[in-house]
């Protein structure tokens, strides 16, 4: 019957296990994953199973770090997420972390979008670093997702997003995702989306600020191809700013719809 190996398909004999394999096919392994879940224990393969022999603390080749960077995804995520396309508009709190979360899922490719660079007062809640300071946030965002992820088409484009250019930047994507910080931005995208690409989908933020119960972040589907994120309620203002743990929430929460409606479309 037939397996897959390290992403490679093989023929064993009906019966053989997981630690079976490991010892004919890579015996140094310390590490057996099948369909996507660590063994502690031997298991009986069946044909179709994925099978991954990782040499834990080794550098792969480059060849095979793709295969090991995804071992513990869900079966079948990773075919789907490697021909997606994502952009994201704003690359602060959310956006940042929503790219950061979506390169590690392996997502074929990002566009990425914003104007402004990295300041001290964004280290609080954004994926950036120190020594990104003073850098656009276009280019330190993409440095950062090809440490992660070096199999990650990355598009950039340093642009301030208004309704007239907004599609000439988005109009090729599958899915768009608003992680502005304006109500006005965020409105304009949603609406300009919805009246240029009603067969797409995209995700939304709003009502992340302050410091709430995080069981008040919800994903909704307020309407047609729109998803929102958020509790609608908890805006930036004086005397609630925004902070990393409800933030981080809310772009896992975006992140996450993302896959899902990737995992969703139909594809030829």
């Amino acid at each position: 019957m037939k397996i897959q190996l390290n992403e490679k398909t093989i023929e064993i004999e009906a019966g053989q296990t997981a630690f079976g394999v490991r010892k004919s096919q890579k015996p140094e392994a310390d590490v057996v994953i099948c369909n996507g879940f660590l063994l502690k224990d031997d298991r009986v393969l069946e044909a179709g199973d994925s099978l991954v022999l990782i040499v834990r603390g080794a550098m792969p080749s480059h060849e095979e770090l793709e295969v090991l960077m995804v071992s513990r995804h869900t079966t079948g995520v990773h075919e789907r997420v490697k021909k997606a396309h994502v952009a994201i508009a704003g690359l602060g709190g959310l956006g940042s972390n929503i790219a950061v979360a979506l390169a590690r899922t392996g997502v074929g490719k990002m566009t990425l979008l914003d104007f402004d660079v990295v300041e001290p007062s964004n280290l609080n809640r954004q994926h950036y670093m120190v020594r990104h300071i003073g850098m656009k946030k276009t280019e330190a965002l993409q440095a950062q997702i090809q440490e992660i992820n070096p199999f990650i088409e990355v598009e950039t484009h340093d642009v301030f997003l208004e309704r007239e250019n907004l599609m000439t930047y988005l109009g090729g994507v599958d899915i768009a995702v608003e992680a502005f910080d304006g109500a006005a931005s965020k409105a304009m995208m949603v609406s300009e989306w919805v009246r240029c690409r009603p067969d797409r989908p995209i995700v939304a933020a709003s009502g992340v600020a302050g410091y709430g119960s995080s069981n008040e972040v919800l994903t909704s589907n307020p309407m047609g191809q729109v998803y929102l994120v958020g509790d609608s309620v908890s805006e930036a203002r004086i005397g609630e700013g925004l902070m990393a743990p409800r933030v981080s929430v809310a772009a896992g929460h975006q992140a996450n719809m993302v896959l899902r409606l990737i995992m969703d479309m139909q594809r030829p």
